[in-house]
């Protein structure tokens, strides 16, 4: 029996909507135990930003660090569009990525049964399919220097960004990749630009060595990123294991988003190094739609990205991977009902509200514990 600490990060939009509908599954199993959650809730983006004039506080820095896990809801909003660069929303959320040190950002896309008819694929394409995205995600040019705009007169002005990434940073992406690949179907997919950029070349080159060196057992296959959208969407079930750069991951994993239905259906996991002491990893978990201000407050929101975030973090963070398990069967129990919230619902389905879809993935874990 273990107690663990979850630092609850809501945001801005209809974060805190579909935080709400974790907020009770945490309730669910601090009843059953034997494990159970203690948790703190804080604020992050752009409502932190109107209450201190910063994205995340100090102080909200020091509980994530102690936290055994992140809860993160979503931040930004056309509020907050004119607000300075270091201090708009999403900076608050890269803060937390770069000082945790959350390298391994994990993206599984998963078409659950009932809705194989919502992706804009025909079903044949995505029925079962079963992907992970693994996106390096504390390099690369979101974080690379220089990174500024120049005023060169004349009406003219020059924008530099910078791509950076050193072995280090390649080599352990790369065995992220491969240890999750061992535990699926065995195969990684590395994609890069090596045909136009220096940093794609490093990246192949160390991707290849550290496979050689390390992973022999795991097939590996080098792609052109470009290669590798087109591919998502002609035939996505050739992958298992996709890994990218930080730029590349975060587009193709929208890519992968919408082959599930909607960006609803989305959860993520960021990862850091598992310290040698402790045995323990800072780690973070989030849905990857975003904020959605045009819906907020409308009840309408799709919970279930929010949920199976938290089932990665039971999974990820806390071995138990039986209660991530029943997660997923309850989604998917709740959604062979014809249960639709109104980004995926299809005709013939019944349109339930955020905490219509939370009481009924909530009832089916009930039962499936029972």
């Amino acid at each position: 029996m273990a107690t663990y600490n979850l630092l609850l990060l809501p945001g801005d939009g209809i974060g805190p909507e579909v935080m709400n509908e974790v907020k009770r599954l945490i309730a669910f199993f601090n009843k059953k135990g034997p494990n159970t959650f203690k948790t703190e809730e804080a604020l992050v983006g752009g409502i932190c930003y109107d209450a201190h004039g910063v994205a995340i506080t100090d102080a909200t820095m020091e509980k994530a660090k102690a936290a055994d896990a992140i809860l993160f809801g979503a931040v930004g909003g056309p509020k907050w569009d004119k607000v300075g660069y270091d201090v708009r929303p999403e900076a608050g959320l890269l803060r937390l990525r770069k000082d945790l040190d959350l390298y391994a950002n994990l993206r599984p896309a998963v078409t659950y049964p009932a809705l194989a008819d919502a992706s804009s694929l025909k079903r044949e394409l995505v029925e079962g399919l079963d992907i992970m995205i693994l996106r390096e995600l504390t390099g690369g040019v979101y974080f690379g220097e220089p990174k500024t705009i120049t005023d060169l007169g004349n009406g003219q002005k020059r924008a530099v960004d910078t791509q950076v990434y050193d072995t280090y940073e390649i080599e352990r992406i790369t065995r992220v990749a491969c240890e999750l690949a061992r535990k699926r179907r065995n195969k990684v997919t590395s994609m890069e630009k090596h045909n136009v950029m220096k940093s794609g070349v490093l990246w192949k080159e160390v991707a290849q060595q550290t496979h050689d060196r390390e992973f022999k057992d795991v097939e590996l296959q080098h792609m052109l990123a470009d290669a590798g959208g087109m591919q998502l969407v002609r035939n996505p079930k050739q992958f298992d294991v996709i890994v990218c750069d930080n730029l590349f991951g975060d587009m193709l994993s929208d890519v992968a988003a919408m082959l599930t239905g909607s960006l609803g259906m989305l959860a993520s996991a960021s990862l850091g190094e598992v310290d040698p002491k402790t045995k323990k990893r800072k780690a973070l978990y989030e849905p990857v739609h975003g904020s959605a201000p045009d819906i907020a407050g409308k009840g309408v929101a799709n919970p279930i990205a929010m949920i199976a975030s938290f089932g990665m973090a039971l999974r990820y963070s806390f071995d138990m991977g039986k209660e991530a398990d029943m997660i997923d069967a309850a989604i998917a129990a709740a959604l062979a009902k014809g249960l639709r919230t109104a980004d995926i619902k299809s005709e013939g389905t019944t349109v339930v509200s955020t905490g219509q879809m939370g009481d009924a993935i909530l009832a089916e874990l009930e039962a499936l514990s029972a």
